[in-house]
Parts: structure tokens; sequence; C-alpha cells
């Protein structure tokens, strides 16, 4: 296990997480798909959605070839994500990336806290942003502004 100040990096939570996303596969049948590469250190996850008339996610599904930690970020934006529409992926992708980069709030994500200590890893933070950034590659760009 990696140890920062902060404890221990894989903690049974963040691993329980990490392991979760067996039970939302990436389906054939979602129309929508985006993948996202993380060019520190390679991971990449594809979400595949649908949505409403509104253009809110009903159904979800992912594939993640990512450490422990993105896999469990990749959870968390599951559980968060459902009946949020583009505009909401898109806020609360740039409330991470501030909270990562220590210049913002904890995004309001449910669960987020289980990512805390890997806020002290650099290195892991382009894994924790894939779902998001997977998402807004998948949701239509014209319903930005419904």
């Amino acid at each position: 296990m990696t140890a920062g100040a902060g404890g221990a990096l894989y903690t049974p939570e963040l691993l329980a997480l990490a392991v979760s996303l067996g039970k939302v596969p990436l389906r054939t049948d979602l129309p929508l798909r985006g993948d996202a590469r993380s060019a520190t250190c390679g991971s990449t996850v594809t979400v595949g959605c649908a949505v409403d008339g509104d253009g809110r996610i009903e159904h979800v599904g992912v594939q993640a070839a990512s450490c422990a930690v993105g896999q469990a970020a990749t959870a968390l934006f599951v559980q968060g994500a459902m009946g949020l529409d583009r505009a909401a992926i898109a806020g609360a992708r740039d409330e991470l990336a501030a909270w990562l980069a220590g210049t913002g709030p904890a995004p309001r994500w449910p669960g987020i806290d289980a990512l805390d200590r890997a806020r002290a890893y650099p290195a892991r933070h382009g894994a924790i942003m894939l779902a998001w950034n997977a998402a807004l590659a998948a949701l239509p760009k014209d319903q930005v502004d419904r």
C-alpha cells in the first residue's frame, strides 16, 4: 500500500468502489459513447449512456482500464450521474478539477470524500477525471443550453 501524510491511499472504501464497477458494464445497447485517456498514466475510461428527452442521463455503463483510484472515481461518477445533463456533468467536472488542484472546495458529488487522500497524488488526478471527461465526450454538445 502506498502511504502519504493522509494515510493509506488504497483504503478498503476506495477498493470496494473500484470493484463495484462490475455492476455497471459497458453495454452495446447504450447509444451514446465517449472515451477519455489520461496523458499522465495512460488509463482509459469509456462511458456509454442513454438520455431522456431532456438530455438527462437515464442509463449508464462503463469500461475502465485504470488504477484502483481511477476505477473508484469512475464508480463514484456512475453513482451520481443519473438524472444529470451535460451542463451538470461539465460543472461537476470543473469543480472536481479545481478541488484536485487545491483551488476549490470539494465538489458537490455523492461520496467524493472517498477520493480525498488521492488529492496528494497528482499522478492520479488524470485518472480521477476520466469518467467525467468520457461522459462529456458521449453527451451531445447541442444539449449544453437546454
